[in-house]
């Protein structure tokens, strides 16, 4: 029986912050806290590529036209664009944990309901939700390395995550491409349930209640910016939809809807401004928090690192939709093919970006930056001297040698960008270049398969035709050349960054949150 010493003791309270949470798991727990988020993070990735391997299976079940089907992707590209901008207000208003575990549970609901559904509109819907939370928690494990680690520190912890991050969509297809083949299509949407339950577990342990800079969450004393999200929300569906129509015969709706949104941004942006202005005034109209701060462009190394972000993904992403494309309808392979081409260029990458983790720590970040976009340039380029039939080994050779080339960027790209910002910032930053990164992506898949289309059709050729061709080979080679191109320009822009020295630490920061 307790003592009455025993009933009438104050219970501890439980660790709330980062630091309070560090202090009680001791110096290990920035390790534990950045693998919580890492797991979410990949399966938040994975959601968004892995369906890429069942748009043929989704066209042939449903009977969609290759452009309906790649709405499987480019809906969750826009959810995730957009629901990016939220996160910093998210943050703030409901802090770290609430703000990742209802992104898991999203995730988690949109991959089950997809799995079931029997319409491919319930298909799109789950995808727009899974794009929603993905959106959500991309921004989060950046502003984590930035806070929990030390200037000397960050580079590795950058490689660490990067590993899981980069892992994920590499992987992801050849599971993903074996999965199809075995159990259908509906099958891929569950691969994210086993991460999201981990994730949620991991959260509960080791992900901090309280918001950036330790403060309690505040719901009331931070006001979303509904019309920013509002006229960016429009302004990406106009641009995405302005791109596909521009493929079609009707140019007229094409242009309209690229100028909408030419016009969305000029409006976000100048309401971005009015935001801020009238924050230092005090509050008033237009006055709040921004959803993307114009102070972060000020810094030359974020904006050229942003415009790197943007070209970055549309690449990464393009070639992530294309390449499976390739393998099934240029080489005439079977999706299963896909995961013995990919699964090895997913091993080196694991063994690669923690590697250059370490290396951007002590070479310059444009100098990695700079490499892993000419290697990965080199891996579209030499698609082109592959003809039909072409054999395994060499489709294994230069997609290895592509993810390489991302082994080297992913880790340096973000602490690059945001070394030297004030600290208040960080969200914003974090927010911000992942925004673009997948506006670029959103670009990147609608591109591909606009360029793919059309290049097919002036090559003579149909994607309804059952056999490859070398006149479909050529519109494939043309499409991954554009992808090449687009990296030789995002190294001119990587150059533009400048090197931050690291000064090495003993410890990470005592009261960092």
């Amino acid at each position: 029986m307790p003592t009455p010493d025993m009933r009438t003791a104050p219970s501890t309270p439980r660790p709330s912050s980062l630091a309070e949470m560090q202090t009680h798991y001791g110096e290990n727990y920035r390790w534990r806290l950045l693998l919580a988020v890492m797991i979410g993070t990949m399966a938040s990735i994975m959601s968004s590529t892995i369906v890429n391997v069942a748009i043929p299976d989704l066209s042939h079940h449903f009977h969609l036209g290759q452009e309906r089907a790649q709405w499987a992707s480019s809906g969750f590209m826009i959810a995730t664009t957009v629901s990016m901008l939220c996160t910093p207000w998210l943050l703030s208003a409901f802090g770290y944990r609430r703000t990742y575990v209802v992104s898991m549970l999203m995730l988690l609901g949109g991959g089950v309901v997809g799995g079931l559904s029997n319409t491919f509109e319930l298909v799109l819907a789950a995808r727009v939700v899974e794009g929603i939370a993905a959106g959500v928690v991309q921004p989060i494990p950046p502003i984590i390395i930035m806070r929990a680690f030390a200037p000397h520190e960050r580079g590795r912890a950058g490689g660490i995550f990067g590993m899981g991050v980069v892992l994920a969509p590499a992987i992801g297809p050849s599971i993903g491409g074996l999965l199809v083949s075995g159990f259908g299509w509906r099958s891929i949407f569950f691969m994210v349930v086993p991460f999201c339950l981990a994730a949620l577990w991991l959260a509960y342990r080791y992900v901090p209640v309280s918001a950036p800079g330790g403060v309690a969450p505040d719901r009331h004393g931070n006001r979303l910016d509904w019309p920013g999200l509002l006229v960016s929300g429009v302004g990406t569906v106009a641009l995405i939809n302005g791109m596909v129509a521009l493929h079609g015969a009707d140019r007229t709706q094409a242009w309209t809807l690229l100028g909408l949104a030419a016009v969305c941004l000029g409006v976000f942006w100048t309401w971005q401004h009015r935001q801020v202005r009238g924050a230092e005034q005090g509050g008033g109209p237009g006055g709040g928090q921004p959803l993307m701060h114009p102070a972060l462009f000020k810094s030359r190394s974020y904006a050229a690192g942003s415009l790197v972000a943007f070209i970055y993904g549309t690449a990464l992403f393009g070639s992530t939709y294309l390449l499976p494309l390739y393998i099934q309808m240029a080489q005439g392979l079977s999706p299963a093919h896909v995961g013995t081409i990919m699964l090895p260029a997913g091993l080196v990458l694991a063994v690669t970006i923690p590697l250059a983790g370490r290396l951007s720590d002590r070479v310059p970040i444009r100098v990695l930056i700079c490499a892993g976009l000419g290697l990965l340039a080199a891996s579209f380029a030499l698609m082109l001297v592959l003809g039909l039939g072409a054999a395994i080994f060499w489709l294994v050779s230069w997609s290895v040698l592509g993810r390489i080339g991302l082994g080297f960027i992913l880790p340096s790209l973000n602490n690059g960008a945001m070394s030297g910002l004030e600290p208040k910032l960080i969200s914003q930053a974090s927010s911000a270049i992942n925004f673009i990164r997948m506006l670029g992506g959103s670009i990147g898949v609608s591109l591909c398969g606009i360029v793919l289309e059309w290049r097919i059709a002036a090559h003579g050729d149909n994607l309804k035709n059952a056999a490859s061709s070398p006149a479909r080979l050529a519109a494939f080679d043309e499409a991954f050349l554009m992808l090449a191109l687009l990296c030789v320009v995002a190294m001119v822009a990587a150059w533009r960054m400048k090197s931050t020295p690291r000064l090495a630490r003993p410890a990470p920061p005592a009261g960092a949150n």
